[in-house]
């Protein structure tokens, strides 16, 4: 069974998780906004794992 192509939500959680990072080392450079944006950029990251999982387990269409 090959892993599914990527789509629209791959592609937003990758575009949200590079936003979130800039805001962090870009625009905010503290501690306290930095350590939110890895609190932030780990949720994204484990909700696109699950999505992703389940897409390829059981062929499931976005």
């Amino acid at each position: 069974m090959d892993p599914p192509e990527p789509d629209r939500w791959d592609a937003a959680a990758a575009a949200g998780v590079a936003l979130l990072l800039a805001v962090g080392y870009v625009l905010v450079p503290r501690p306290a906004v930095q350590y939110a944006v890895w609190l932030a950029v780990f949720c994204v990251w484990m909700a696109w794992f699950v999505f992703y999982g389940v897409k390829w387990l059981y062929g499931v269409e976005s």
